[in-house]
């Protein structure tokens, strides 16, 4: 098992190919010395023998410092998104915590004013308290970013695709602006996936994962993570992933590594599934608009052309009825569970609105474009057909409620 300094020293040297199915499986992964094992051995310690005083075995001390599943985990991580190294943390929340955490009273942030709530709400009720200050753009307009730039300054932070309403801005356009006036870029991949997209190999500074979602891919665990290039930047985040101790534990940390495995055969599932639903979708009377980085429809679709190897499994769609009928066919699903979170094999169906964004205050949800009858979509591996057929039939038992209830109103 590699050391966790062998980790920083070179992720990517653990992999045999250049090919992503090889490494996803392979990376940061050899067979136990002792025994042979295939698959990472579960590090269930919390502690490691010293053979003298401050002479930890192969590098490893404490285990929140670190872990050889953990390590094995940052190093397949790191090879997957084209990165030096890799650090993970108990969820994508505690990974955002990592990253704020090098700010200092007075410095500021430009952030993606289309973001997953629990981000907006880290960001306005944690760290706004602290003294840090941030303003909310749209990064899919580059003279909107570079005005937002400021000499106090220290990130430039965008989620793309965004949750959710999927705004796909230009990575390497955004790195351009953000390096000219000396600001790193951080990229939130969560949507997309390294297996779609390698935000470091388009100028990205950093990038960040919920693993929760796509990466881990079977709704069994919370993680997240954050990968990069600059040794000097991993040493401050290592310092932070320490001091305060968001870390995984070692049975998360090999579910995650689990998932990595299937995550391409995975998304290709998931994107077609997801495009054939929004085309479907497309052609639906109750649907005023269908948000999905695969339709020519979509505002930035070019873009995702240009920088997505296909277009996810996330998308969303809005209801002319509003809130109440979006509510009323989130309800009405079978195989579509009405959950929050995403990027499980199973298929989900939330809505912003009143679940993953309500802690957004509604006029700002509304003018961000957050319409109360949005419905999004986590679209699972089923058959599409069955898929499709479920919506089907949610649409038909909230059209005929509606019909019920309007008659009501009239007695």
């Amino acid at each position: 098992m590699r050391t966790e300094s062998a980790a920083y020293d070179g992720a990517m040297s653990t992999s045999p190919s250049d090919r992503f199915e090889t490494r996803a499986i392979h990376a940061g992964q050899e067979a136990d010395p002792t025994n042979g094992a295939i698959m990472t051995p579960v590090y269930f310690t919390s502690t490691y023998k010293q053979d003298a005083p401050a002479q930890p075995r192969a590098g490893y001390e404490y285990s929140r410092t670190s872990n050889p599943t953990r390590t094995a985990l940052q190093d397949n991580l790191a090879a997957l998104e084209g990165g030096a190294w890799g650090l993970c943390f108990s969820s994508g929340l505690a990974a955002t915590n990592a990253a704020l955490d090098r700010l200092v009273p007075g410095d500021h942030v430009v952030a993606g004013n289309d973001l997953y709530g629990g981000t907006y709400r880290i960001f306005r009720r944690v760290f706004e308290r602290y003294g840090i200050r941030f303003s909310f753009v749209d990064t899919t307009e580059l003279a909107s970013v570079e005005a937002a730039i400021e000499p106090a300054t220290r990130y430039v932070y965008v989620e793309t695709p965004s949750n959710p309403l999927l705004r796909v801005s230009e990575i390497a356009a955004l790195a351009r602006v953000a390096h000219a006036k000396g600001k790193l870029l951080v990229v939130d991949n969560t949507f997309a996936t390294p297996f779609l997209q390698r935000p470091l190999e388009l100028g990205a500074d950093l990038v960040l994962h919920s693993l929760t979602k796509y990466l881990g891919g079977h709704s069994d665990v919370v993680g997240g993570a954050l990968i990069g290039n600059d040794p000097k930047l991993r040493e401050e985040l290592a310092f932070f992933q320490n001091a305060v101790g968001g870390t995984p534990g070692p049975m998360d940390a090999f579910l995650v590594l689990r998932g990595t495995k299937t995550l391409h055969l995975r998304m290709e599932r998931h994107c077609s599934n997801a495009l054939e639903l929004a085309r479907w979708l497309e052609r639906r009377p109750e649907v005023t608009r269908v948000i999905y980085p695969g339709l020519a429809s979509h505002a930035q679709h070019a873009v995702a052309v240009r920088q997505m190897k296909a277009f996810g499994g996330m998308l969303s769609f809005e209801l002319a009825a509003g809130l109440e009928a979006a509510n009323t066919l989130a309800s009405s699903t079978r195989l579509f569970t009405l959950a929050e979170s995403l990027g499980g094999v199973e298929s989900l169906i939330e809505i912003p609105a009143s679940m993953t964004h309500a802690s957004i205050p509604a006029e700002t949800r509304r003018a961000q474009g957050l319409a109360d009858g949005l419905v999004r979509l986590s679209v699972g591996v089923e058959h599409v057909e069955d898929l499709r057929e479920d919506l089907e039939q949610a649409f038909s038992r909230a059209h005929a409620g509606a019909t019920a209830r309007a008659s009501t109103a009239k007695i």
